[in-house]
């Protein structure tokens, strides 16, 4: 096979050799612009885990890779002038330049054919080639050259950087954070040989501008930078490489590159994107070149897998590869943004500062920290702890942060796991009875720290459905009474009230009957904020709300907060979400409204507010209240994360303690990004942009989530789902796997806690022993690391 590699970087050098490796036959030529062992950059980093990739591939490469490696297991935050240092995370780093002249020199010894200062203007010089390698990384002319094929989304990134080197030797990698008049600045520095560290300097587009940097010679900025970042170099200069590049062009913006597809069939020959031709991932998770290589690993492994079938090879290829991808541009999308926006996290306790740093890509999370440093999580755990009013003696446990305490007014709850409200549809007339005492008694007993009531309704007309219950009447509250005696009497779990109205999503049947569909006889007139249908042609058509109209729907929720203090509940939550009466308000897609509850965001929560302000004066001062919102419609025009930061803003001024953070369901035009967590980075901005407890939701499953959750700041409590629905005991069982035997069961079912203990350990000893992997392996392996 005659296969010509466009570009000589990472990506284009090892799939040359591995390709000549697996048959000498084949004749291969690397083609590069540079002259021969010319570069740019300063060092590039790699994961243990990486390492041992090229090992598999090719030995040799990879053991003068390894004899070349300056290795660490520390990652050192410095923020607000203090240090925090956690290991465990094995990691390499090696100059770009020797990395590059070990892959050229073993493509040599093999016999590829390198081919220097040739700058490709059109691969159709190669024609008689049966394959093409575009590997002309970020610029790639070949993928704009077909870009129509490869489908190029390129995202450009907001914070300026700049790479650079020092001779300050780092014994950890470390990251540094630096205050200045017109915002923060980061440091991300890496000691990559004997006597050189990387040290690239980043801060968002505004500050640089501020800063002045943007018409600073290039001489300047770098002492601007050896100032900044004094304290961190020990009085070594930073040093450029980068000789081509003048004032602010050494400057750059992230390129976030996305293909849509990878190979260009160019008549029978085809043109394969590689390395970051075809992807990249943000710098501050080290993977842009584990990436170029493992193309390169994969590519030829399929291509000698294939048997002379090089359609199914590559078509092979991109399928494994293009996953694989997605999961490390996820991971550096998260990343990215922490970067792009550390203001948002600066006035976290430093502790958690750095906690939220290193758990920031979502791919070490709470446990996976653990295996990596137990001290440095237990030490984390206890300080949660601590501020949460609880003291471990020296014999205890740490307490997993999920079950300590947190606190609102005069209600404290046990642990941070809240029961979702979750709709049941179970009620006659609205009244809660037998099904919901098991239901929401079951799940108290199960150990979470609250259960909230599913959305109970504030009139007859308010229902979403028939079955859904209800608070306007003294036989709906006696009935809720009894369930909240219950909850008091058997169990320390809290208990709250979601009170909401339907508005233009009423009167429907229950679901397992046809859900979002109109009812087929006993229908009732829907309000929304201005006429709509939510199922264009299916659902029935609301009208717009008068005064008279929220007058009497005000005077609903406010009869319903007293009947929620006469019942007894915690804990009282507005439901301003989904598309409902009160969310059909805030959302630009339901409200055309061109009265002074309609138009600009204030407006549009004007009505919201009075509702609020009403209850808040009708439930009990020392008992909390929460707002659920939709934080993201996901649909253009709607609702957006930056509004979600607003509207808590205003709810927390008229008095509103927590927000409970959702998102979804106005529009049936709605495109969410479903994942794990997926609503968590919600949770998050509203929680340290506008200063006020929030509660995360949606597909958090797990105790290492909802410990990381807890511990990294982005929410004060979770509330889990449909985990509750197949397991009411969800706390406790979660609680044993993590092996932590601290939580109190009900007496009556303390056999089955010490039982499911012992199985649960016996089967962590058999686990470990049939992998026989190392407790990090293995909790990468399920990283997926």
């Amino acid at each position: 096979m005659k296969i010509v590699c466009i570009g000589g970087g990472p990506a284009g050098l090892y799939f040359a050799l591995l390709m000549k490796k697996q048959d000498p036959r084949h004749d291969i030529t690397v083609v590069e612009r540079n002259r021969p062992y010319d570069t740019f950059g300063w060092g590039v980093v790699f994961s243990d885990q990486t390492l041992g990739n090229l090992q598999a591939a090719d030995a040799p490469t990879a053991d003068e890779i390894l004899g070349a490696f300056n290795h660490w297991d520390d990652i050192e935050v410095h923020i607000r002038g203090e240090t925090f240092r956690s290991g465990g995370h094995g990691f390499c780093g090696i100059g770009r330049k020797r990395l590059l002249n070990i892959l050229q020199k073993r493509c040599e010894d093999l016999g590829v054919k390198l081919q220097f200062e040739t700058d490709v203007q059109d691969e159709s010089a190669y024609a008689d080639a049966d394959l093409v390698i575009a590997s002309d990384g970020l610029n790639s002319r070949v993928r704009t050259r077909y870009a129509a094929t490869y489908q190029p989304d390129i995202d450009l990134r907001d914070c300026r950087f700049v790479w650079l080197g020092t001779h300050k030797k780092f014994e950890a990698f470390t990251f540094a954070f630096e205050e200045t008049p017109h915002g923060w600045f980061q440091a991300h520095a890496y000691q990559f040989d004997g006597d050189t560290s990387t040290f690239i300097i980043e801060t968002p587009e505004d500050v640089w501008r501020k800063a002045g940097l943007e018409d600073m010679p290039k001489e300047e900025a770098i002492a601007f930078c050896e100032r900044l970042f004094a304290k961190y170099l020990d009085g070594q200069p930073l040093m450029s490489n980068a000789s081509h590049l003048r004032g602010s062009s050494q400057w750059i913006r992230f390129p976030r590159v996305v293909c849509r597809t990878w190979v260009h069939h160019n008549g029978r020959q085809p043109v394969v994107l590689m390395g970051d031709a075809a992807h990249t991932a943000h710098f501050s998770i080290g993977s842009g070149t584990k990436l170029a290589l493992e193309d390169a690993i994969e590519l030829a492994r399929r291509i000698g897998a294939a048997d002379g079938d090089l359609p199914q090879a590559l078509a092979t290829y991109e399928a494994v590869r293009s996953v694989e991808v997605l999961k490390i541009q996820n991971a550096a999308r998260n990343s990215t943004e922490w970067f792009e926006n550390v203001d948002r996290y600066v006035n976290l306790p430093p502790r958690q500062f750095a906690y939220s740093l290193l758990t920031r890509s979502q791919r070490i999370s709470h446990e996976n920290l653990r295996l990596r440093d137990r001290g440095y999580v237990e030490q984390h755990e206890d300080w949660i702890a601590q501020v949460a009013g609880v003291r471990r003696e020296p014999a205890q446990q740490s307490v997993p942060p999920m079950l300590t305490p947190f606190k609102l007014r005069d209600v404290t709850l046990k642990n941070r796991v809240v029961v979702s409200p979750m709709a049941q549809y179970s009620c006659v007339d609205g009244v809660p009875a037998d099904y919901h005492l098991v239901h929401l008694g079951a799940r108290a007993m199960g150990g979470a720290g609250m259960v909230v009531a599913e959305m109970t309704c504030t009139s007859a007309d308010a229902r979403i459905t028939p079955g859904c219950p209800g608070l306007w009447s003294e036989q709906q509250c006696t009935g809720w009474k009894r369930i909240v005696d219950f909850v008091h009497a058997n169990t320390d779990a809290k208990i709250a009230m979601q009170l909401g109205h339907a508005g233009p999503k009423g009167s429907t049947r229950v679901p397992w009957e046809g859900e979002d569909q109109p009812l087929a006889e006993g229908n009732w007139p829907l309000l929304s904020a201005s006429p709509q249908q939510y199922i264009d042609g299916v659902s029935d058509w609301s009208r717009a709300m008068t005064r008279a109209d929220m007058d009497r729907v005000g005077d609903d929720f406010v009869r319903s907060t007293r009947f929620a203090a006469q019942a007894g509940f915690d804990w009282l939550e507005l439901h301003c979400a989904h598309g409902y009466l009160l969310s059909s308000f805030i959302s630009p897609l339901t409200n055309q409204r061109t009265d002074e509850y309609g138009g600009s965001l204030e407006n549009r929560l004007r009505y919201p507010l009075e509702i609020f302000r009403a209850m808040r004066a009708a439930w009990p001062q020392h008992l909390p209240m929460s707002v659920r919102i939709s934080a993201h419609d996901w649909v253009d025009g709607g609702i957006t994360p930056d509004d979600a930061v607003e509207i808590a803003r205003m709810f927390k001024a008229a008095g509103c303690d927590l927000v409970d953070c959702s998102s979804g369901q106005v529009s049936k035009k709605q495109k969410p990004v479903y994942g794990r967590m997926y609503q968590t980075p919600f949770a998050d901005r509203v929680r340290n942009e506008a200063g006020i407890a929030t509660m995360a939701v949606g597909a958090i499953t797990d105790a290492d989530q909802v410990n990381s959750i807890i511990a990294a700041g982005r929410a004060d409590l979770c509330a889990i789902a449909r985990p509750h629905l197949a397991d009411p005991a969800w706390t406790l069982h979660e609680a044993a796997k993590l092996g932590y035997t601290g939580v109190r069961w009900p007496v009556q079912y303390l056999s089955g806690k010490s039982q499911l203990e012992r199985n649960l350990e016996r089967d962590r000893q058999v686990a470990a022993q049939n992998a026989g992997l190392s407790a990090l392996e293995q909790a990468n392996r399920a990283q997926g690391a």
